[in-house]
This record gives C-alpha cells, structure tokens and sequence, in this order.
C-alpha cells in the first residue's frame, strides 16, 4: 500500500515506524535567472496554449501587437525545441577551453620551428656553408616581384637536360673498318 501525506508527497515507512516523505513527489523549481519581463512572455505563451486566453489579450497584457506577439511566441516555441535536442554525453568543450589548447598546440609547433631552425644552422655550420642573408623588407612595405629567369639561363639549362642524340653520339665515335 502507497501512504501520501497531506501535499501529495509520496511517503514509506520507516524502521522507527514514522513514515519520511521520498524526493518522487517533488519538482525541481523554475529557472529563476531569466529577467522579469522573459518570465511574463513565457506565461502568456504558455496560457495561450493552454486555452486560457487569447493571442490578442495576451498581446494587450503584454503591451504588444498581435504580430510582435506571433514572433515572440515563435521564437519561445522554438527555444522549446532546441532544448528539447539530445545533449551531448562526456566533456564539451568551450570556447575558452578550445583557445587555450590552441594556444598550447601553437607554442608547441613555435618551439619545435625553432628547434629545426637551430638544427639547420648547426649543419650548416658543420658543413662550411654561411646562412643566407635574409632579404630586408622594402620601406615602403611591399613585396619585391620575382626576379625573371634570363633567356639564355633557360636556353643553357634546356641543353643540359637533354640527352645526346644518338647520331650525334655517333659521329664522334672513331669508326672501325675493318
């Protein structure tokens, strides 16, 4: 047999024999940190479609129009909606949190840039080569256009990438008659 005390609350014995109303009767309480005004949207919204008043004279009560009404009403119903979605499990992570892995990972890949940069020198050095010069900026700020390839460079390296004709190969062969 269920007992119920006087407010509905549902209630089991207890080994003293006085019966300790259970937490299955009561209900969390509003969210109490929206404003005064978003509180008094949400009540006409909620007796409008529960059937105790109108659209209009939620909108009078309001102080607003019929139509801001609809608009206030349709972005109620779809908050409702959107906190109705499925939240997702385990850790989510925050803007604030996703800026400081970032920035970790930047430090990170900045520390292991320089390490390669060192890494180069200290080969170049071993080796005899000196670093190269790092071009200076323009005092103007921009960039300096690429210098164009010399016709004659490309001609000379055209050549060199070609392979020797084969008649050509021959004719400098000394012949054997024989």
């Amino acid at each position: 047999m269920i007992a119920t005390n006087g407010n509905g609350s549902v209630v089991r014995p207890v080994a003293s024999g006085k019966a300790a109303p259970t937490k299955r009767g009561k209900k969390p309480p509003l969210r109490t940190d929206a404003g005064r005004e978003a509180k008094q949207i949400a009540a006409a919204i909620l007796e409008v479609l529960a059937g105790a008043r109108t659209p209009t004279e939620a909108g009078q009560a309001l102080g607003v129009s019929l139509t801001r009404y609809y608009l206030l009403e349709e972005r109620g119903l779809q908050g409702l909606v959107r906190a109705c979605e499925p939240r997702p499990r385990g850790k989510v992570a925050s803007v604030d949190s996703q800026r400081v892995k970032l920035e970790r990972e930047c430090d990170h890949w900045r520390r292991a840039c320089a390490r390669q940069q060192a890494l180069l020198r200290a080969a170049q050095r071993t080796i005899g080569l000196s670093a190269p010069m790092p071009t200076p900026a323009s005092p103007s700020g921009k960039k300096r256009r690429k210098r164009k390839p010399v016709v004659r460079a490309l001609h000379a390296a055209a050549c060199l990438r070609e392979e020797p004709r084969p008649e050509a190969a021959e004719a400098g062969k000394p012949t054997t008659n024989g």
